[in-house]
């Protein structure tokens, strides 16, 4: 069986003679957690770019389930939550319309949601705990609970492949825990290949089964009971916690 995704001898550059990243060697299995860290500027965004085929590696190869990233034909079972999503909109836009919008990419609908997608969408609002606020405007919840909405609209959306990119930035620490535990349950019941991308690990340090340090290049990878003692200091900012 072929990796979720597989990149091998994988270099990348924005400039000529400045690389990025170089020589990268790295494969996610599906069902597997995997979050991947390090400084801004390390490269991890760019792994992450290369890996879902919006860029191509100068040299090397990057493949999705067996096909070349760049020309990955199942678009729509990648999942993606953005840094501090938002609806782009202070509207009353619901949690429930937020969530609905996750079924776009499944079926191209135009019109309102058939049955089989109304209950994936109140099943994926149940998964992260926002029955109750399922028809409040998402504009009026807090941080963590909007984010857990746009979770839930990835959820909706029935990904082979889902990338979190700093999932925790800008909510509190208490709303990071929460989160936290609330991707390793949901992993744990849907078995969901997933990337969580952030330039700190401690969050999910203690749920994600492997860690991925980049720096120019892969540093490390392994379980994160792994990791040197001296990357969890603070000032050590490729591992920072």
């Amino acid at each position: 069986m072929s990796p979720a995704l597989n990149l091998e001898g994988v270099s990348f550059g924005y400039r000529p003679g400045q690389l990025v990243l170089a020589g990268v060697d790295l494969a996610v299995q599906e069902g597997e957690f995997v979050a991947i860290a390090g400084p801004n500027g390390g490269g991890k965004t760019t792994l992450v770019r290369l890996a879902l085929g919006l860029a191509r590696p100068q040299a090397g190869s990057a493949s999705l389930f067996g096909e070349p990233a760049h020309r990955f034909s199942r678009r729509a079972t990648l999942g993606y939550v953005a840094q501090r999503a938002r609806v782009g909109t202070e509207g009353p836009v619901t949690v429930r319309e937020v969530v609905a919008a996750g079924r776009l990419a499944q079926g191209g609908l135009l019109g309102p949601l058939r049955a089989r997608d109304r209950a994936i969408v109140a099943e994926a609002i149940a998964d992260v705990g926002l029955t109750a606020l399922a028809d409040v405007p998402l504009a009026t919840l807090s941080g963590g609970q909007q984010q857990r909405a746009f979770i839930a609209k990835a959820f909706a959306g029935e990904p082979a492949l889902l990338v979190l990119d700093e999932p925790t930035a800008g909510v509190d620490a208490e709303s990071q825990e929460a989160l936290a535990r609330l991707l390793a349950r949901l992993h744990e019941d849907r078995r969901v290949t997933t990337l969580y991308v952030s330039h700190e690990f401690g969050a999910v340090e203690g749920i994600v089964e492997r860690l991925v340090l980049v720096r120019g290049g892969i540093v490390f990878d392994g379980p994160p009971r792994d990791l040197p003692a001296e990357w969890h200091d603070p000032s050590h900012s490729h591992a920072r916690i």
